[in-house]
């Protein structure tokens, strides 16, 4: 995408985000119906990642979660679009739930990490953490190759004073020093190095997990958290999270503890409301490798 190009699709997208939330969802619907009906958007990728992870459901039953899957993923186009210039009080209406552990860790200075998955809508997860949590917030991020595009998520990401900081800086971030207690959020749900991933079974497939997370909470001892964020039904573009502790002693769990306990609710929560995952993310696209080393197992 060229300079010019770019500069007038953001300038779009800048234009868009005045539209009512009606007209919104109706552009969604619209654009569901030109990706997936007319494009065919990764509609291969999405219907052998739902077979794969379901396969005792009928095709009948798989057709219907990823018909709910495709207006779902453009749904989030538009609200991300919408976050873009949404107030502070439109963010905690379109995401609720109890969040009051996180004063209870503020108080006691506790610093940390906050895990979540690709479901829910996690731009509107990254505003309202930066926007309701006392603490600071370090959003870890992977910078787009487009400057333009980069530089748009970007002012999105921090309307709310979050810092964001590449995955590659974080270690070097953490070591700076700080006033007052801080969170790392992160999603590490996609597909990571196999060569270096903790390896595991996940919605009946060999899956790879990133092992960062795990590095940087025993490093820095860090209390981790896991959010998920459901889909409220019969609202849409609202949503809720429930937060749950997987510890807060990080440096006495066993190895790869920490990912096993994650990604086996993040599969419950996927079995509870399955259209509310990116499915159009290649996330099997690596195969385990043979010989495993001793920190990519669960010991």
């Amino acid at each position: 995408m060229t300079h010019i190009s770019s500069r007038f699709f953001l300038f779009l997208l800048n234009s868009l985000s005045a539209l009512s939330w009606n007209n919104a969802f109706r552009l969604s619907t619209c654009l569901k119906w030109i990706l997936f009906d007319v494009a065919g958007y990764r509609k291969k990728v999405i219907w052998n990642n739902l077979k794969n992870s379901f396969p005792e459901k009928t095709d009948a039953e798989l057709q219907c979660i990823a018909e709910d899957f495709h207006l779902h993923f453009t749904d989030l186009i538009v609200e991300t679009i919408k976050f873009r210039t949404a107030c502070p009080a439109t963010i905690r209406e379109r995401l609720q739930g109890d969040i009051s552990i996180m004063d209870d860790f503020y108080a006691s200075n506790t610093n940390i990490i906050y895990l979540m998955g690709h479901r829910g809508n996690w731009e509107l997860a990254n505003l309202f953490s930066s926007l309701c949590f006392t603490h600071e917030c370090i959003v870890v991020y992977r910078p787009l190759q487009n400057k333009e595009s980069d530089q748009w998520f970007l002012d999105l990401r921090t309307r709310f004073g979050a810092k964001l900081v590449p995955m590659n800086l974080i270690f070097k971030e953490l070591q700076k020093p700080r006033e007052k207690p801080y969170v790392v959020v992160l999603a590490n749900d996609q597909s990571p190095v196999p060569e270096t991933a903790f390896w595991t079974t996940f919605l009946n497939q060999d899956t790879g997990v990133f092992r960062g997370v795990e590095t940087i909470a025993r490093r820095y001892d860090l209390t981790v958290l896991y959010a998920d964020f459901s889909k409220v039904e019969g609202k849409r573009g609202y949503y809720h999270v429930d937060i749950t502790t997987i510890t807060d002693e990080p440096k006495k769990v066993a190895n790869n503890a920490i990912l096993k306990h994650q990604i086996g609710i993040l599969e419950k929560n996927i079995c509870k409301q399955p259209h509310n995952w990116l499915w159009s993310h290649r996330r099997w696209k690596h195969k385990r490798p043979e010989n495993l080393k001793a920190e990519q197992l669960a010991l």
